[in-house]
C-alpha cells in the first residue's frame, strides 16, 4: 500500500507541484538548489526540496521516479535527513549520463556515484536497521535491486525521510514520483535483499 502524500511536509518546498488523478506528484525545482556540506567543494547548500515525513528508527522506504535529467548535477530520489550536519540523499544525478548516486553527511558530505541504466523511471529502496542504511537501485519494472551502498548511521538519531529533488545548475527541473511505501524494515540477511 502506498503512503498518503498528505502524511509528507515539505523542507523547501518546490515552486510547482501537483498530484495527479492517479496519485503520481508531479515537482518543478527552484534555482540552483541542492544540499551539501562542505567537502571538495568549501560550500555548505541546504536549499534543495525534499518531502519528508515522520519515521520509526528503523524502516524500508521506497518510491519510483521518472525525470527530465538533462543539466549537470539534476537529481531525484530519496532522503534521509535528522538536521542541516546529518543526512542522507539516494536517487539518481545527471553527470553527463544517468548516475546512481548517493551522498551521506555526518557534519562533511561525501559522494558516491555510477553509471545507470538509460531507463524512463527508476526505483530506489533505503532499509534503516541497527546502525545501518541500506540502499538499493533498479530500473523500474527489473525484478532483481542492485546493491548500491550499505552506510552507517547512528541508531539513536530521529529521523524524517521522503523524497528530494534538486538542480543545482539551473530550474525547471521536473520530476514525477509514484508508488511511495514507508513501511516496517525489512530484516532478511543483506545479501537475500535482491527481490521484494
Amino acid at each position: 500500500m502506498t503512503t498518503p502524500w498528505a502524511s509528507l511536509s515539505w523542507l523547501a518546498a518546490v515552486p510547482e507541484h501537483t498530484v495527479t488523478g492517479d496519485g503520481r506528484l508531479n515537482v518543478v525545482t527552484g534555482f540552483e538548489t541542492d544540499f551539501w556540506r562542505e567537502t571538495q567543494y568549501g560550500f555548505i547548500k541546504d536549499d534543495g526540496h525534499a518531502f519528508l515525513a515522520a519515521a520509526a528508527r528503523e524502516f524500508t522506504v521506497s518510491v519510483v521516479l521518472r525525470g527530465e535529467f538533462e543539466e549537470l548535477y539534476d537529481q531525484a530520489g530519496l532522503m534521509l535527513r535528522t538536521c542541516e550536519t546529518q543526512w542522507l540523499k539516494f536517487g539518481v544525478e545527471f553527470v553527463r549520463a544517468p548516475q546512481w548516486s548517493a551522498v551521506m553527511t555526518h557534519g562533511k558530505s561525501d559522494w558516491s556515484v555510477q553509471p545507470a541504466p538509460d531507463a524512463p523511471e527508476y526505483e530506489f529502496r533505503m532499509i534503516r536497521r541497527s546502525d545501518a542504511v541500506i540502499m538499493h537501485a533498479r530500473a523500474a519494472g527489473q525484478e532483481r535491486w542492485v546493491l548500491q551502498r550499505v552506510a552507517e548511521f547512528d541508531p539513536a538519531l530521529d529521523v524524517r525521510v521522503g523524497l528530494m529533488a534538486c538542480s543545482p545548475k539551473r530550474a525547471g527541473f521536473r520530476v514525477s514520483f509514484r508508488n511511495f511505501r514507508l513501511t516496517g524494515p525489512d530484516r532478511r540477511p543483506l545479501h537475500d535483499l535482491v527481490t521484494d
